[in-house]
């Protein structure tokens, strides 16, 4: 019987991470070609067809200058969210994308079509910069410090100001982040004890 070796976690995280970005140029290629059909499949706040784009808005970019803008922080982000473990990068994304879409889904101005992968982008900064404190794991921390020296500046994003950019997606992907980070906690707390 032949035993299957496993790739080291950091080479998993590598091949998601990329396959992702692919994919991402692959629909954008596809929706240059065929005149922006896909544009139409990002979030639609309050409205039926828009949730929707809960699903398929961060795989959507309006144009390939605002897919070039998100391709490097996705590679980077992406694959430190990942690179410590599959399982729970997988599960903290997928908590982002919801918490993200939900979010603008309920709160950003009705009428507006909102899509591209910043959601993810927001979320993962504010897991990463989050986790390590919350799991007082060496590695995570320092990741977190260098993520947050890196991107800290992209975080005013989270504010209204720059038209054309959904700070909704960005604060509510940000706040996915956090959720997610709380939510994978993997600290072991200690009980409370109380001495007489």
């Amino acid at each position: 019987m032949q035993t299957v070796e496993r790739r080291p976690a950091w080479q998993q995280a590598a091949l998601l991470t990329g396959g992702f970005v692919l994919l991402l140029w692959v629909l954008e290629i596809f929706d240059a070609a065929s005149g922006h059909p896909l544009d139409e499949y990002g979030v639609q706040p309050r409205s039926e067809d828009g949730l929707l784009g809960v699903v398929l808005a961060p795989m959507l970019h309006f144009g390939f200058d605002h897919l070039v803008s998100n391709t490097v922080p996705v590679l980077v982000l992406g694959f430190l969210t990942l690179a410590t473990g599959i399982a729970r990068g997988l599960v903290a994304t997928a908590v982002i994308w919801v918490v993200g879409g939900l979010g603008v889904w309920l709160f950003a101005q009705p009428g507006s079509t909102h899509a591209g992968a910043s959601v993810l982008i927001f979320g993962w900064i504010v897991f990463l910069v989050v986790r390590g404190f919350l799991n007082r794991h060496t590695t995570e921390i320092l990741i977190g410090v260098a993520v947050f020296l890196l991107y800290s500046g992209a975080l005013l994003g989270v504010l209204p100001g720059q038209p054309g950019v959904s700070w909704q997606g960005h604060l509510f992907g940000a706040i996915g982040g956090f959720l997610a980070a709380r939510l994978l906690t993997t600290r072991v707390r200690s009980e409370s004890r109380i001495t007489y």
